[in-house]
């Protein structure tokens, strides 16, 4: 998934790390890496745009924007979730059009009201973990 990496040791620790989470993980806990993945391309996307970095903006941005669409949004069940599944995957089309505005306008805070929304949901389901000792 993540390819060939090429930088420091540390990062690329990192990234086997991130690798082996991924390949051990339960469905819920792939969940929580897609809500982390997405979170931390929206925060790099900021720092590219208050630094004036147009293209690294652009690619932090699409990144946020394929892991909402097609991880997030794809793992929902329609059938089984029924209104909560409808109601979110509305939301996510709607972090999807911020996030496109925030790139044609470089507006930080639209960035930051996708943050809060994916917190939120993120938080929820953080408290659903079915793993998580009672």
């Amino acid at each position: 998934m993540f390819g060939t990496h090429t930088g420091s040791p540390a990062s690329a620790y990192a990234a086997l790390s991130r690798e082996s989470d991924i390949a051990t993980a339960s469905p819920h806990r792939l969940i929580v890496l897609l809500f982390e993945g997405a979170e931390t391309a929206i925060n790099v996307a900021r720092v590219h745009a208050e630094k004036g970095n147009i293209a690294e903006r652009g690619a932090s941005i699409s990144k946020a924007i394929d892991i909402i669409s097609n991880g997030l949004k794809v793992s929902l069940d329609m059938k089984q979730g029924g209104e909560l599944a409808i109601r979110l995957s509305a939301l996510y089309d709607y972090m999807v059009s911020r996030l496109l505005w925030a790139n044609m306008k470089n507006d930080v805070s639209a960035m930051a009201e996708v943050l809060s929304l994916l917190g939120e949901i993120h938080g929820a389901w953080n408290e659903i973990d079915p793993d998580k000792k009672k």
